[in-house]
């Protein structure tokens, strides 16, 4: 462990600079997300308004305010940009150079991601958990933080991400064959969004096909952090979300690396 991490720290370090390079443009990227926040908050805080009833589908106005907020956290640091990535190394001809240095391809989008993703970190998670649980605090007149809860999303979290990164990863290899993802990618993003959760609860769908979401990695990627957060999922529930997790994760990993092993040896890029 100690020699993967002095070999591949530096591309960590790489992250962080590229995404400080860009640190407005992200901002101005997350307010408006946030924004995209607030309008779901106005269209639910009507839902319940009009429908009289304290709670929808099991979720109370509280639980379906942190959901919302807690859910675009989830959806921001599990983010993952390693299709386009290695896609636009695929089409360029830039991966021939990876190829020829004595590093893991996997290994080195991975390190410079968690990079970028610390800076998403540090600017956008302790305002946001802060700013939900003042939220539960005033709605609720009790410190409804559970540090508990916190430590086992935060675990989750960590376990999302990487299913997103090496999911993505297997997707990105397909720029082998197809050449360019733009359009795929884009197709690929919106359907993992509304699958993962990050558009409504998976708990909205009915019965079986909301069993049969829950079961699919998508879920690992949003909903079951979520859940995990707002209190949701408790004991054996909690287990068994993370025994999914650990499973998609190791077959995503697997599945990359059978792949690069096939494509490589087939391997036609543009402008290479």
């Amino acid at each position: 462990m100690r020699k993967i991490l002095k070999i591949y720290k530096p591309f960590t370090h790489a992250g962080v600079l590229l995404a400080a390079q860009y640190r407005v443009n992200f901002v101005f990227f997350i307010l408006g997300d946030v924004l995209r926040c607030f309008i779901n908050y106005f269209l639910w805080h009507a839902v319940f308004k009009s429908g009289g009833a304290e709670t929808f589908m099991g979720f109370s106005e509280i639980d379906m305010v942190s959901y919302i907020f807690i859910s675009f956290l989830t959806t921001t640091l599990a983010y993952s940009d390693g299709a386009y990535a290695v896609g636009e190394e695929i089409r360029d001809g830039s991966i021939a150079m990876r190829m020829i240095k004595p590093i893991r391809f996997d290994l080195a989008f991975l390190f410079q991601e968690l990079g970028e993703r610390t800076m998403s970190l540090l600017l956008a998670f302790l305002p946001l958990v802060a700013g939900v649980e003042i939220f539960r605090f005033f709605a609720t007149g009790r410190f409804a933080f559970n540090l508990w809860f916190f430590l086992l999303y935060f675990v989750s979290l960590v376990l999302a991400y990487l299913i997103n990164f090496y999911f993505n990863v297997c997707f990105g290899y397909t720029a082998f064959v197809l050449k360019n993802l733009w359009g795929a990618n884009f197709m690929k993003d919106c359907i993992v969004g509304f699958l993962s959760g990050g558009i409504i609860p998976l708990a909205f769908m009915p019965g079986w096909l909301g069993t049969a979401l829950n079961l699919l990695p998508f879920a690992s990627l949003t909903y079951t952090p979520v859940m995990i957060y707002i209190g949701k999922l408790d004991g054996i529930a909690i287990l068994l979300s993370f025994g999914l997790q650990i499973f998609w994760l190791a077959f995503f990993f697997v599945l990359q690396q059978v792949i690069w092993n096939a494509s490589v040896k087939r391997m036609s890029v543009q402008g290479g």
